[in-house]
């Protein structure tokens, strides 16, 4: 047995509002998403669907893999490999698991990425901590900056750029073409993914792709979508000020589940907001938000809201148009499967 493919099927919407656009197989956590971690385990290409008889195990695609695992389903048979996926505890479940895996994962990745590879050198003018825990990718620029990789590795992708001043704390996954910028200050463990544009204060978040978060403002204790947009000055809150237990909207059972004491914003793809927003604890923002209002945000905004004061729906024309904007911005266009997606989604009662 040599191959997998990852199912979706029996899976409630509990990792809402990011698997209304993806498979939960297409959730960034760590460094690579879920399916180019079992593509680089396995060597091959992952597909997400249904698996014939006898072809292959079936594996829940918000299964986090190891290298354990990866060699049993290579080596041992159906039922055994059954046993040990019913066992195997390293699952998303809801949207909280993306933060609370993150240290854990961008370790594993690390090791995964810089097997038998050696990094690129880094410049003189920067002030570093366990060099031997960063990695950096071919084309990648990084200029009197402060890198302690003594907490957890960084991994600086693919012609990636840390401007002058920047702070970093690992575990830290900066992946390819995306930018921090000067003066930023990033603790561990934060996840930035491919071709995004950050600044400000973060923290323990992850950022999937294509989205910015490019002025000052604090992101801590949050998972942001692709083609996501943070206005200047925005910030989200992570703890109540009693420091109790922080609920957040659960799409599924359309309750509030209790989440722990630390927990941000959890904002779905192509959603943004204006500036000096301030999100409430917990809140979860659907897809193609446009969020804007005074006072905090409430805690759950529905996918194509237009503010969030009895918001009235973002007509699906002028979102259509809006995103094609903004993915233009980024040398990106919108393809006829992701508006079929989003007509959909806008079709939902």
């Amino acid at each position: 047995m040599n191959s997998i493919a990852l199912q979706d099927e029996s899976m409630p919407d509990d990792l809402f509002p990011f698997t209304l656009t993806r498979s939960a197989a297409d959730i960034r956590v760590g460094i690579l998403t879920i399916r180019e971690k079992w593509e680089r385990l396995f060597q091959l290409s992952i597909s997400t669907g249904p698996v014939q008889k006898g072809d292959a195990p079936s594996i829940p695609s918000n299964l986090l893999p190891t290298a354990s695992l990866a060699e049993a389903i290579k080596t041992e048979d159906l039922k055994t490999v059954a046993a040990r996926v019913g066992n195997h505890e390293r699952k998303l479940k809801y949207p909280w698991d993306i933060v609370q895996a993150n240290a854990e994962e961008i370790i594993n990745d690390f090791r995964l990425l810089r097997r038998e590879r050696i990094s690129q050198p880094l410049s003189a003018s920067n002030r570093v901590l366990a060099a031997e825990n960063i990695f950096v990718e071919e084309g990648a620029r990084v200029e009197f900056a402060v890198l302690n990789a003594s907490a957890g590795p960084i991994y600086i992708g693919r012609n990636s750029l840390i401007m002058e001043g920047a702070l970093i704390r690992g575990p830290f996954a900066l992946c390819e073409g995306s930018v921090v910028k000067m003066g930023a200050v990033v603790y561990g463990a934060t996840t930035i993914g491919p071709f995004c544009v950050v600044g400000g204060e973060i923290k323990n978040s992850v950022i999937f792709g294509y989205s910015n978060k490019a002025h000052e403002g604090y992101l801590g204790d949050s998972v942001i979508g692709e083609w996501c947009n943070l206005g200047a000055g925005t910030s989200n809150s992570n703890l109540k000020n009693n420091a109790g237990e922080i609920k957040v909207w659960n799409e599924s059972k359309k309750v509030f589940l209790e989440a722990g004491i630390k927990c941000g914003l959890f904002m779905g793809d192509y959603s943004k907001s204006a500036v000096n927003t301030a999100f409430n604890t917990g809140t979860v923002a659907g897809v193609c938000c446009n969020i804007f209002g005074e006072g905090l945000t409430p805690a759950y905004i529905p996918s194509f809201s237009w503010g969030y004061r009895e918001p009235p729906k973002y007509k699906i024309e002028n979102a259509i148009r809006d995103i094609a904007q903004w993915k233009k911005m980024k040398n990106q266009s919108l393809s006829d499967g992701e508006i079929r997606t989003l007509k959909h989604i806008f079709n939902q009662p």
